[in-house]
Order: structure tokens, then C-alpha cells, then sequence
């Protein structure tokens, strides 16, 4: 899925409300490392109502749109193709225009998971507990899926989510079982917990954390660090972050989308911590 070389210039991301975005921070700073003087990224908030219009109209110096909510799902009746990651989700945050013109969806939020880990060293794992079931967990299973070798356990409020995430790990292979957030406080002695909750909604865990935690990938980054997070370090547990996740599927949209292989990981991931301590 390449770019258009010679007249695509142009990127953005896509959301609602989109303002907080930290993704033309991170594709900036890629341009910028990697001289592309001609090239710009900005923001849209656009809602489902919007988007079609919106897409209708990218001309040919659009070489792609990195997606947020509530966008994801909406997007894809518009696109003429996505690969199988997305498929395997109903998800799609990245399109890219290929050389003929046509847009092609893909997720880069379930590799990026993937490297994420990678880089702090969680190449596999025997079992993981989930928290929370909104759409980012079935991100999380379909990178568990490629890193768990056995049981996912996912804690959820309710039996409608509970059923949905069974139903998400039967379709992408996963062994899942589903608890009770009022048991949640187990989750933390798996040896991979992926918080995928809104900002709070863990911090009454914070005081269940083992003496010997494992690691701890909460997808939050903003405040950060979060209070289950910071009582995770400090128990010595390793720690993945929101913003190590954002800037992996940048790093991943900004090779789509500008045919340049390796993308600056650094350079993209001082840009986002710089903003961070700038809010």
C-alpha cells in the first residue's frame, strides 16, 4: 500500500473531538527527521455524519488519514479495500491511496501493540488478563493472539460485553474466559495485564498490585503516569505505556504513507513526550 509518490503531500487524522490528537506531533516529527519539507499532516474533527462528504473530496495530493473515534467502523463502507488485520477487527485507523488511486484500509493499532511489548521484552506469554471490553480489547485480543499461547481472561461490567469479548475470541482464534470487574484485582498477578479502560477506571486497583508484578500495557497516556501504573513501577513490574503504543502504529502509518522504511521511532517518540510534559 504505497503512496503516491510524486503527488501526494498531504495527511491527517480524523475524530471527534479530535483537539487532544498527538498524531500530527508524531508525523511531524517523522517529516521532519526524514527531510520531507513538502509534506503536511493536520487534524479534522469530523464525526460519522461528516465523513463521508469529507472523503469524497481528498483529491490526489492525499497520500492518507490516520482515524480516531468515532471513526474507525464508519470508514470502512468508504474504502475500496482492507487487509486482513483490520478485517479481523471491523477497525480500520489507517488509509492509505495506492499508486491507482484507490484507498485501502488497515489497522496499525494491533501490530503496534505488538512492538510495543516486543520493545519491552514480552515476546510470549503463557496467559493475560484484559480490563475492560470497549473497543480497544478486541484490539488487545487480536494481539494477544499472536503473542498469548494460552487463556485470556477479560474482565467486564456486564454480561452484554462479556459476550461480545467470547464472541471476539472465538473469531480471531483466542482462548477467552470472562470474569467479573468486581474481581478485577485478580487480573494483576497474570504475566501480561492490558488496561484498555478510560482514565479512572483502574486507579482502585492500584492498591491490589502484587509485591512481584510482571507487566502491566496500560493503552492510557494522558494523565500519565495513571495510578495503577505508577504503583506497577514502583513494585519493580515492567510497565508499556499509551504513548509506547501510539507512536509504534504511528511509526507504522508514516511508512504507509510515505514509502520511507524505517520510520524515526525516536525522533517520533521524544516529539510525543515533549507535548506530554507540555500540557
Amino acid at each position: 500500500m504505497r503512496a503516491r509518490a510524486t503527488d501526494a503531500r498531504r495527511a491527517a487524522v480524523l475524530g471527534k473531538p479530535i483537539a487532544h490528537s498527538l498524531s500530527p506531533v508524531l508525523h511531524r516529527a517523522a517529516y521532519e527527521a526524514l527531510g520531507l519539507t513538502d509534506r503536511s499532516y493536520d487534524r479534522f474533527e469530523v464525526d460519522e455524519a461528516a465523513l463521508p462528504g469529507f472523503v469524497s473530496e481528498l483529491g490526489p495530493e492525499w497520500a492518507g488519514l490516520s482515524l480516531t473515534m468515532p471513526l474507525k467502523r464508519a470508514i470502512i463502507p468508504l474504502l475500496d479495500e482492507i487487509s486482513e488485520t483490520a478485517a479481523s477487527v471491523e477497525a480500520v485507523n489507517t488509509v492509505v491511496r495506492t499508486e491507482d488511486g484507490r484507498l485501502v484500509g488497515d489497522n496499525t493499532d494491533i501490530p503496534g501493540m505488538v512492538a510495543a511489548l516486543r520493545e519491552h521484552g514480552v515476546e510470549q506469554v503463557e496467559s493475560a488478563a484484559i480490563l475492560g471490553a470497549g473497543a480497544t480489547a478486541s484490539s488487545a485480543l487480536a494481539a494477544l493472539a499472536r503473542v498469548c499461547t494460552g487463556e485470556v481472561v477479560v474482565y467486564v461490567r456486564s454480561e452484554a460485553r462479556a459476550a461480545e469479548m467470547r464472541q471476539w475470541g472465538e473469531r480471531l482464534d483466542v482462548e477467552v474466559r470472562t470474569a467479573d470487574w468486581a474481581e478485577a484485582d485478580r487480573a494483576l498477578h497474570a504475566p501480561l495485564v492490558i488496561a484498555t479502560t478510560p482514565a479512572g477506571a483502574t486507579d482502585a486497583l492500584a492498591d491490589a498490585v502484587p509485591e512481584r508484578p510482571a507487566t502491566l500495557f496500560d493503552v492510557l497516556y494522558d494523565p500519565w503516569p495513571t495510578s495503577l501504573a505508577a504503583r506497577w513501577s514502583m513494585f519493580g513490574g515492567a510497565v508499556v505505556s499509551g504513548l509506547d503504543l501510539l507512536v509504534h502504529q504511528a511509526v507504522l502509518q508514516v511508512e504507509q504513507m510515505t514509502g520511507r522504511v524505517p520510520a524515526p521511532l525516536e525522533a517520533m517518540r521524544k516529539a510525543g513526550e515533549r507535548a506530554l510534559a507540555n500540557r
